[in-house]
């Protein structure tokens, strides 16, 4: 029965442990992706009465081998009319690991006193840091000044170059001297939201050049290990098309509490 209902719970990405042990099976990452639960069966599934499916919380980056899901009939025995009901309200798979996709970045960094070198420019070497834990790479980079029609030029320069997903960093405040938003509409791009209920990354903007991404991100992500950015990103490389309501949807569980040892994606922040 467990391993019948291993076989129903696990989708892509994910396998269970055989033998089943003392009538439980655990379930594991086959690879590194990004893992999706499907609530909505789960929860009728536990209702059942009969049977007992623990996970962690999904929407998260996981590795391979790492367990997501414990499976537990709970009676000693139980009859095939009563499985075969279990059965068949898993209509497709609780548990599955997208595979994750690279792309080609490009990171504009705006600023005038980065472009004129008064200042280190310390957000692209972050931003580059984050797009290699996805396997992928910029293959453009640029620094601008704070100047709209340069930011405008800049991200179409950047999307003839072929960049799959554009990355403008800076200048996202509601500063007067702050141009990055402003660019970003000049291109005609569609624009997804400005602004996420999200602490720390309220100021991000996100909008569609095409089918090319734009975030426009604001200097929080520079500083503080895990933004609305690093909730975004795993959408991004699992070509999901982000919707306003992905965005508004993180405000319950929106809120990081900065702890001294932070040991995020094991936390409350982004859990809602």
């Amino acid at each position: 029965a467990a391993v019948a209902l291993g076989r129903k719970i696990c989708g892509e990405g994910v396998y269970f442990e055989e033998p089943p042990k003392e009538g439980k099976i655990n379930i594991l990452a086959q690879r590194k992706g990004y893992l999706k639960i499907n609530k909505g069966i789960l929860d009728e599934v536990n209702d059942s009465g009969d049977l007992c499916i623990a996970t962690i919380h999904g929407n998260r980056i996981v590795t391979a081998g790492e367990k997501l899901a414990g499976c537990r009939i709970i009676p000693l025995t139980i009859k095939k009319e009563k499985l075969d009901k279990i059965l068949a309200l898993i209509s497709k798979p609780i548990i599955e690991v997208k595979s994750l996709k690279n792309k080609d970045a490009a990171i504009i960094a705006t600023g005038s006193e980065v472009f004129k070198g008064r200042i280190t420019d310390k957000f692209t070497p972050v931003i580059k840091e984050k797009l290699r834990f996805y396997d992928s790479r910029a293959i453009f980079e640029k620094i601008v000044p704070d100047d709209t029609q340069i930011i405008k030029e800049s991200i179409l320069e950047a999307k003839t170059k072929g960049a799959q997903l554009i990355i403008v960093t800076g200048g996202m405040s509601v500063d007067p001297d702050d141009k990055t938003p402003g660019g970003i509409k000049a291109t005609g791009a569609e624009i997804v939201s400005y602004g996420s209920p999200v602490l720390p990354g309220s100021m991000i903007l996100l909008a569609y050049l095409d089918e090319i991404l734009i975030f426009g991100l604001p200097g929080c992500v520079m500083y503080n290990k895990t933004t609305a950015f690093d909730l975004l990103l795993p959408k991004v490389f699992t070509d999901e098309k982000i919707s306003r309501k992905d965005i508004t949807g993180l405000g319950y569980g929106g809120l990081c509490l900065n702890c001294d040892i932070c040991v995020y994606p094991n936390c409350s922040f982004a859990k809602g």
